[in-house]
């Protein structure tokens, strides 16, 4: 059997067919009756198919939510089941946006459960917390590898709260040990590795003050924050400057809210998939 096509190179392609953009499926409970659907498993999967249905060929990759398809239990997991799979047969990449992070036997079921070929939840990538140490995420960076599949770890995070932990340590922070752990990580990649960062779109000069080479880490950056949450792709473009080719501007709200429409989702998601490609 062939060796999988690494997910680096799968996103590439993507990135360069489609544009820089991630969308998230974020069925939040205002969106939901902002679209006039119940806020149900199957008001969640009204939501989900339309959004997938609307950006083959406008985004390189889809993230859904998983904590909003959670909260409705074992109905909420199959229509996540089937947003993935209406995505794969539509020729999208998934990322599914988990967050996950433990030791031993439980990180190796949650990498089984995301990154396994015989997994229903299986996604080209997962989100992960490094906070239990880097080398606790060792499972499913391993099987991402093995599976042609990725990972985007939490790296510099635009909330609030992130930097009381994030950048504790000045030139030695906890980001920066982590961001060098990414980097030996995907060393032998040419271009982009399996092990991609979150980096949130309004971060600033934050990784220049910590000392952070982005570029050099060769992940995918996946920067929340762009449109709902103030950051244009002008911004974006200054504050990741030599690292921007390796960013998936990601956007929720400022596209989904264009919905129920799917006509109209598809043009708010290729104007702003545009304007990323000109920022470039």
């Amino acid at each position: 059997m062939p060796s999988p096509i690494p997910f680096g190179e799968r996103l590439r392609s993507a990135m360069q067919a489609c544009g820089p953009l991630c969308v998230g499926i974020d069925p939040h409970p205002a969106l939901l009756e902002a679209w006039g659907l119940d806020d149900t498993a199957e008001g969640v999967r009204s939501f989900s198919l339309t959004v997938v249905e609307s950006m083959a060929g406008a985004a390189a990759i889809l993230k859904p939510q998983v904590a909003l398809y959670e909260r409705f239990g074992s109905a909420g997991f199959a229509v996540l089941e089937e947003t993935l799979a209406a995505a794969k047969s539509a020729n999208l990449l998934t990322l599914a946006d988990a967050k996950r992070g433990d030791i031993g036997s439980t990180m190796a079921a949650y990498a089984t459960a995301w990154l396994d070929d015989r997994s229903p939840l299986a996604s080209d990538a997962v989100t992960l917390s490094p906070y239990l140490g880097y080398e606790s995420l060792r499972p499913a960076l391993d099987l991402a590898a093995a599976t042609g599949r990725g990972v985007f770890v939490l790296g510099l995070t635009s909330n609030p709260e992130g930097p009381s932990v994030q950048h504790v340590g000045g030139e030695n922070s906890v980001a920066k040990a982590i961001i060098d752990q990414v980097t030996k990580e995907n060393a032998a990649a040419e271009d982009l590795g399996h092990v991609g960062l979150v980096v949130g779109a309004t971060i600033g000069d934050a990784p220049e003050k910590l000392g952070i080479d982005l570029t050099a880490s060769k992940a995918p950056l996946l920067t929340p924050g762009l449109g709902a949450q103030g950051a244009t792709a002008q911004d974006i473009a200054k504050s990741f400057a030599s690292s921007y080719s390796q960013v998936l501007g990601t956007s929720s709200r400022d596209i989904l809210k264009e919905g129920p429409n799917a006509a109209a989702l598809r043009e708010k998601a290729l104007r702003v998939r545009d304007e990323l490609v000109a920022a470039g």
